[in-house]
């Protein structure tokens, strides 16, 4: 299912997938949570990235977990 909030486009950041309307990776959002450091942080850091598409984006990879544990 395609999620709104990310699009992958070979002409904006080597074809990285980035949040729609940006040029924020979505391994930001990642490697921020990874490193400790909260979502306001993020956000605050990349102001064109929505609250609701930051969200979005960590829903979908919880529901993909979700969904591959109960494949196994």
């Amino acid at each position: 299912m395609p999620l709104p909030a990310v699009s992958r486009d070979p002409e904006v950041m080597s074809g990285a997938l980035c949040f729609t309307g940006t040029r924020v990776p979505v391994q930001n959002l990642f490697d921020y949570l990874e490193g400790q450091s909260s979502l306001g942080e993020f956000l605050d850091d990349f102001p064109t990235v929505s609250r609701e598409a930051a969200v979005a984006v960590l829903e979908a990879a919880r529901e993909r977990l979700f969904v591959d544990a109960l494949a196994a």
